[in-house]
C-alpha cells in the first residue's frame, strides 16, 4: 500500500493476492482505514487522495499537474473531476469540480487524472499563459507529445494552445517570456546553447534573458554568475531577473527589454 501511495481500490488488493478475510482484520486492528467501502487507506495516507476517495472524485487539472511535477504557477485551489452523471459531491469548501468529458476514459481505480486530460482540462480551466506553461512542462518532460495530443479531440482553445507549446521552455517563467514577449517580432529562441551552457531565452543573436527560481542559490547561483561573465566577455548583453519580478512586476521587465532591443543590444556587433 505504501508504494501505491497509501490509498488503493480494495478490489486491486484482492487482485494481488491480499484475501477478504486479511483485509477485514486490517481494518479491525486500526492497521487501514476503510473509505467508502471501495478503498481501503493508511492511517498517515496522503490528505489529497484520502479525500478524493472520500468525495468519490478524482484529483485533476493543475492539482493533477503538480503531482505529475508540471510546472504549476498557482496551487492553492484544490481541482478535482467527477463523471458528468454523478449527483451531488461533498468535497471541502473551495474545492473546484469538474464535470466535463475527459480526453481518456478514467480507470475507476484511479485517484489522480493521467496527463493527457490533465492538458484538455487546463486547457479550459486556468488562463491561457498559466495552462500554456504546463502544456510546455508537459512536452520538456516527455510525457506526451505535440503529434498525440493533436490526435484527440481538443475544444478550440486547446487546439490553440498545442499550436503554440513547444518542448523547449524549461520551466513555466521561460513560457511566460515567449508569451509575454512575441508582439516584439523579434527572434526568440529557448534554451539556447551558448558558450557550453544553456540560456533561458535568447532574443535575437546577442540579448539573453535569464529568468532565477527559487533552486537559483548556492553553487548554482555562483555557476551563474561566472556564465554571466563570459557572455559578456564575449559580446552577449545579459538580462538577469528573479521570480517576483516576472511575475509581480512584469511592466518594469518589460521595459528592460524594449529599452536593449531599442539600443540594438540584440544585433551582432
Amino acid at each position: 500500500m505504501r508504494a501505491l501511495e497509501g490509498v488503493v481500490a480494495a478490489a486491486r488488493l484482492r487482485r494481488e493476492g491480499t484475501s477478504v478475510d486479511t483485509i477485514a482484520a486490517a481494518v479491525r486492528s486500526g492497521a487501514v482505514l476503510r473509505v467508502r467501502r471501495r478503498w481501503i487507506a493508511l492511517p498517515d495516507a496522503d490528505a489529497f487522495l484520502l479525500a478524493a476517495a472520500r468525495g468519490g472524485v478524482i484529483l485533476a487539472c493543475s492539482t493533477a499537474a503538480a503531482r505529475h511535477g508540471l510546472w504549476v504557477f498557482d496551487q492553492h485551489e484544490l481541482h478535482v473531476a467527477a463523471p458528468a452523471h454523478a449527483g451531488r459531491i461533498s468535497v471541502s469548501t473551495g474545492t473546484r469540480v469538474h464535470r466535463s468529458r475527459p480526453l481518456l476514459a478514467r480507470h475507476p481505480e484511479d485517484l489522480v487524472d493521467g496527463v493527457v486530460n490533465v492538458l484538455g482540462m487546463v486547457s479550459a480551466c486556468l488562463p491561457s499563459e498559466q495552462a500554456l506553461a504546463i502544456w510546455d512542462s508537459a512536452l520538456n518532460k516527455g510525457l506526451v507529445t505535440l503529434e498525440e495530443m493533436r490526435r484527440y479531440p481538443l475544444t478550440r482553445r486547446a487546439r490553440t494552445l498545442a499550436e503554440k507549446a513547444t518542448p523547449l521552455a524549461d520551466s513555466g517563467l521561460e513560457t511566460f517570456l515567449l508569451v509575454r514577449l512575441r508582439w516584439l517580432r523579434e527572434r526568440l529562441c529557448p534554451q539556447a546553447w551558448i558558450l557550453g551552457r544553456r540560456v533561458d531565452l535568447l532574443i535575437g543573436e546577442r540579448l539573453v534573458v535569464q529568468v532565477d527560481g527559487g533552486h537559483h542559490v548556492g553553487a548554482q547561483r555562483e555557476a551563474d554568475i561566472r556564465h554571466d561573465a563570459l557572455l559578456a566577455l564575449n559580446g552577449y548583453h545579459v538580462i538577469r531577473v528573479g521570480y517576483h519580478q516576472l511575475v509581480d512586476d512584469w511592466p518594469a521587465v518589460q521595459l528592460m527589454i524594449v529599452q536593449a532591443v531599442a539600443q540594438g543590444l540584440h544585433r551582432a556587433r
